[in-house]
C-alpha cells in the first residue's frame, strides 16, 4: 500500500470516504512525520491534538453514515501568519512571541469547518518579509532538497511561506496555507517542486491574517498538485463581512471544473519577462511550457507589458509604506513583547520594544516605508509608485484583449543556498521579479513544477489569469502538470 504520507489531499479525502483507511491512521502518520523532521525547522508549533480531534470527528461521522465534510480526514499545516484560537500566532517575530489569539482567522475557520485538522503552525519569514525564510526570529527553514553531486549546502525553501513549502515537499503535510504579497506562495512553490496559487485579491478573507501590506496580501493554498490546490481554495474562499476588501461573490466549483483541454484559449508570452542574464535552463523550461500549452490546444501569442520593469521598484515603495503603517501597532502596550528600560518614558519603551522585537529586514522595510510616506517625499515616491501600479494594471487589461492567460517563469533561478543572498537585499528582492507585477494588479497566478535544473533542483512555471479567472489558471496549470509528469521528490536526510 502507498505510504499514507505520500497521498494527496484528494487521495486522503477519497480514501477516508471509501473506508480504505481511517482518518486516525492518516493523522497518526503525519503527526509522526512532523515529529521526526525537526532538522527542517518547518513547524514553529506542533498541534497533534487538533489533527487527531478532527480525525476522530471524521471517523465518527463515517461510522454513523453521515455525509462527510469536504476535507474530512485531511490534516494540514497553517502558516503562522493566520491567527488560530488558543494556539500561539507570532508571524515568526519576537515582538509577537507568546501571543495567543482569542479568535480564529476567517480562512482557518473555514478550513476547520470543512473538516480539516491542524498539524501545527508553520515557520515563515518574519511578518512575511523575505524570499528565503532567513528572516524568521526562530531560525531558518531548510529546504528538504539538496543539490546533486554531493553538495550538502542547506538550501532556501523560498519565502515568505517557506515552512509551508518545505513541509509539503518533505511529506510532512499534504497541503498548507500560504500568503502572497509579492510572490510568497509562488516562489517557494517553485523552489520546492510543489504547486501554489494566489487567487484574485479579495477571494480569501484577510480577517485574522497578520497584516504586511493590506492592498497586496492575499491568502492561498499550497499543495503537491493542481487538484489539491483547487480543493483547498474552494474551502478557503468566500465573502466575509469582517473584511472590507472581501469580494461578495459565490465560490466557483473549481475542482469540478478542472480540464486540461485549452482549445480556444490564447496564452500570451510577455516579451518584457525575458530579463537580462536569465539562466539558459529557465529560458529552456519556458519554451517547454509554451510547447506543452500548444499541445493542450492553446494558441500562443506574444504580448507586451511595457511597464514591467517598474514593477519591482514600485512594489518596494508601496509594500514597505503599508508595512510601516500596519506595524505601528506593535508598541509593547497592548500585547506581545515589551521592553521597559529602567527610568524609561513611553517613547523610550516604544523604541526599546521595537528595537528588540523586530528583525533587521522588518526594520529596513519600516524605515523605507516611513521615509516614502514622510512630508516632502510622499509625492516624490509613494504617489509616483501608485501611479506606476495603475499603469501596470492597465498593461494587463490591454493584454487581455489579445489573450486569456499569460505564461512566464516563476522565479529567475532554482533554490539558492542559505546565506548566499542574505547580505544583499537587492539580490534578494530580485527573486520576485516575475511574481510582483500580478500582485500589484491583484490577479490570480499559480506556480506549477515544470522540471529540474542541472543540479537536480525544481524549477516552476507561472500562469497568470484575468481577474476572477482562477478556473482558467488552474486548468492551464493542470495542462502543464500532466505534460511535465513531475514526480521528483527530495531524498529524506532529515
Amino acid at each position: 500500500m502507498t505510504e499514507l504520507t505520500d497521498l494527496t489531499v484528494a487521495g486522503i479525502r477519497d480514501g477516508v470516504r471509501s473506508g480504505a483507511f481511517s482518518a486516525r491512521e492518516v493523522a497518526d502518520a503525519f503527526v509522526t512525520a512532523v515529529s521526526r523532521a525537526k532538522d527542517l525547522n518547518a513547524f514553529l508549533v506542533e498541534t497533534p491534538d487538533h489533527a487527531l480531534a478532527a480525525a476522530k470527528q471524521a471517523d465518527e461521522a463515517r461510522a454513523a453514515g453521515e455525509t462527510l465534510k469536504p476535507l474530512a480526514g485531511v490534516p494540514i499545516g497553517m502558516k503562522d501568519l493566520f491567527c488560530t484560537k488558543g494556539v500561539t500566532s507570532t508571524a515568526a517575530s519576537h515582538i509577537l512571541e507568546g501571543f495567543t489569539p482569542t479568535y480564529e482567522s476567517t480562512v482557518s475557520q473555514r478550513l476547520w469547518d470543512a473538516g480539516a485538522g491542524m498539524l501545527g503552525k508553520l515557520n515563515m519569514d518574519q511578518f512575511a518579509m523575505g524570499s528565503s525564510n532567513e528572516t524568521s526570529a526562530f531560525g531558518n527553514v531548510i529546504s528538504p532538497w539538496r543539490r546533486g553531486g554531493g553538495d550538502n549546502a542547506p538550501l532556501a525553501p523560498g519565502g515568505s511561506s517557506g515552512g509551508s513549502s518545505s513541509a509539503i515537499a518533505a511529506r510532512l503535510c499534504p497541503a498548507a496555507t500560504g500568503t502572497d504579497t509579492g510572490g510568497s506562495i509562488r516562489q517557494p512553490a517553485a523552489f520546492t517542486g510543489i504547486s501554489g496559487i494566489k487567487p484574485t485579491y479579495g477571494r480569501c478573507s484577510r480577517w485574522g491574517v497578520i497584516a504586511f501590506a493590506s492592498s497586496l496580501d492575499q491568502a492561498g493554498p499550497m499543495a503537491r498538485d493542481v487538484r489539491d490546490c483547487a480543493i483547498m481554495l474552494e474551502a478557503m474562499s468566500g465573502f466575509d463581512v469582517k473584511d472590507s476588501t472581501s469580494l461578495d461573490l459565490a465560490v466557483p466549483k473549481w475542482e469540478a471544473g478542472l480540464s486540461s483541454n485549452l482549445a480556444g484559449k490564447r496564452v500570451g508570452i510577455p516579451k518584457e519577462y525575458r530579463v537580462d542574464n536569465m539562466p539558459a535552463e529557465i529560458e529552456a523550461l519556458w519554451q517547454q511550457g509554451i510547447d506543452w500549452l500548444k499541445d493542450a490546444g492553446a494558441e500562443i501569442v506574444e504580448v507586451s507589458l511595457p511597464h514591467t520593469k517598474y514593477a519591482l521598484p514600485a512594489y518596494y515603495i508601496i509594500a514597505p509604506a503599508e508595512a510601516s503603517s500596519n506595524l505601528a501597532r506593535y508598541d509593547g502596550v497592548r500585547y506581545g513583547q515589551r521592553e521597559l528600560p529602567e527610568g524609561a518614558n513611553l517613547q523610550d519603551m516604544y523604541a526599546a520594544t521595537r528595537a528588540a522585537g523586530f528583525g533587521d529586514e522588518v526594520k529596513r522595510r519600516i524605515m523605507i516605508g516611513t521615509y516614502v510616506l514622510s512630508a516632502g517625499f510622499y509625492d516624490a515616491y509613494y504617489t509616483q509608485a501608485q501611479k506606476v501600479r495603475t499603469l501596470i494594471a492597465q498593461d494587463f487589461e490591454k493584454a487581455w484583449g489579445q489573450c486569456d492567460l499569460l505564461l512566464t517563469p516563476t522565479a529567475p533561478s532554482a533554490a539558492f543556498a542559505l546565506g548566499e543572498k542574505s547580505d544583499d537585499p537587492i539580490a534578494m528582492y530580485l527573486n520576485d521579479v516575475f511574481t510582483v507585477p500580478s500582485s500589484l494588479a491583484g490577479l490570480p497566478a499559480m506556480s506549477v513544477p515544470g522540471g529540474l535544473d542541472a543540479g537536480g533542483l525544481p524549477l516552476g512555471l507561472q500562469v497568470i489569469g484575468k481577474p476572477l479567472d482562477e478556473q482558467g489558471v488552474l486548468n492551464a496549470g493542470l495542462a502543464i502538470e500532466e505534460r511535465a509528469g513531475f514526480t521528483a521528490r527530495p531524498e529524506a536526510w532529515w
